[in-house]
């Protein structure tokens, strides 16, 4: 597919900003399963953009404002060709002992561990346990359960969390948005030694482009000698041709669309549009 997306955020501030510093991840990666043919990015008011990548290679467009202002408008318009998976489902039967092969030289340990918003506990644990029924003896299929767990406990609710919610404060109400059944099935993986990645990016749901829709979230398990696979657990299935990959990352926290600080009055309102238009086939 050929997608073309425009992801626009706005912030109204009250009174002035005196000056802002900024940080986006809007481009999208290419990768073998997706092409960023054009990417541009607008700032209003208009300023210097310079770019770099972060830890895990993500690309960063920073940006500084030092004049008051009490409107800034990022705007990003990409074209991504996507592809299938032509790799098909990973092999059954790969254990977690296969990480420990000295022929693994992905740097998956980041995504082992407890991150800020990918918290730990007992419960965390337990749950998971329950849901396997024992040891992980297939990488893939316990991730895939345990995503299939979260999807038929949770309750999409786009007013009940927020972006700070983490993960054990998410499996409390068992309700929430994708950030929040990505970051519990993440907890999930990770309590029992599966490496997962937070993926942010867009779904494209088959409208005509023009409606206001939402930036996405799911998740990457890896599997030694097959690599990254997609699985999203707010829809329940592997990713596709419809997901546009932005970053990847612990958690949110890594791979905010545009983050920063200002220096004004406490108070400002952000207004998000995100639209994604099919212009043709690959």
């Amino acid at each position: 597919m050929m997608l073309r997306v425009r992801h626009v955020t706005r912030f109204i501030y009250e009174g002035e900003a005196l000056e802002s510093y900024n940080d986006v991840r809007l481009r999208p990666v290419s990768d073998p399963l997706q092409r960023c043919t054009s990417y541009h990015l607008r700032t209003t008011p208009e300023t210097r953009i310079t770019t770099h990548y972060d830890f895990y290679q993500n690309q960063v467009d920073h940006f500084e404002l030092h004049t008051p202002h009490s409107l800034l408008e990022v705007e990003s318009i990409a074209e991504v060709e996507t592809r299938e998976d032509k790799r098909g489902r990973p092999p059954a039967g790969v254990p977690l002992a296969a990480l420990n092969d000295p022929l693994v030289k992905d740097p998956y340990f980041d995504f082992v561990v407890e991150s800020r918003y990918v918290t730990q506990n007992v419960a965390i644990w337990r749950e998971a346990i329950d849901v396997l029924g024992g040891p992980v003896s297939d990488l893939w299929d316990a991730a895939v359960r345990l995503g299939n767990h979260v999807h038929s406990t949770f309750a999409y609710d786009p007013d009940w969390t927020h972006v700070h919610t983490d993960a054990a404060s998410a499996l409390k109400d068992r309700r929430g948005v994708c950030q929040d059944y990505a970051h519990v099935m993440l907890s999930f993986c990770r309590s029992q030694g599966i490496p997962a990645r937070y993926v942010s990016g867009y779904f494209f749901n088959g409208k005509t482009g023009d409606e206001n829709e939402a930036s996405h979230a799911w998740v990457e398990i890896f599997v030694p000698h097959f690599g990254w696979k997609a699985w999203d657990p707010t829809h329940n299935r592997e990713a596709d041709p419809r997901y546009i990959k932005l970053a990847i990352g612990r958690d949110y926290g890594d791979i905010r669309p545009v983050s920063g600080t200002y220096r004004g009055k406490s108070t400002r309102q952000m207004e998000v549009i995100v639209q994604i238009r099919n212009i043709g086939s690959s």
